[in-house]
């Protein structure tokens, strides 16, 4: 079911020193900020040769990347994130086997432009997982 690896995501408790350091320090290409206000956070994309990985920083009060940082004041893995071919086939296997999808239930567009759901941690050994829809093959 799952395919590629997406991205790691990373809360961090400051986005614009958290950027800089992957970019002056690491060396490596960082996107500009991206409000993503339906999920509550500010994005930004480090762009590696094989994957991404994302830093999130709360947008907005009702923020979910708030409480854990609250709980992780200095930021720390967020979830993990797979493709999938068909989010709503996956959605159905999952929870056909008991596996818990978050929220509704239905896809949201994530920040990537496309479909994503995200799937109970007690489910996934601790693990916020998030599931994409792969983009098709050009």
């Amino acid at each position: 079911m799952i395919g590629r690896f997406n991205h790691v995501a990373i809360a961090v408790p400051n986005l614009e020193e958290a950027s800089k350091k992957y970019r002056e320090v690491l060396g490596a290409k960082v996107s500009e900020p991206q409000p993503e206000p339906d999920h509550g956070v500010t994005v930004v994309f480090v762009e590696l040769p094989n994957t991404k990985v994302e830093l999130l920083h709360p947008l907005g009060e009702k923020s979910p990347i708030q409480g854990f940082l609250d709980k992780n004041p200095s930021g720390g893995i967020h979830h993990i994130c797979y493709e999938v071919e068909d989010i709503i086939a996956a959605r159905e296997q999952l929870k056909a086997t008991g596996a818990r999808v978050l929220g509704d239930g239905n896809p949201k567009i994530g920040a990537h432009g496309n479909p994503v759901l995200f799937l109970h941690p007690k489910d996934f050994y601790g693990t916020l997982v998030e599931l994409e829809q792969a983009k098709p093959a050009a």
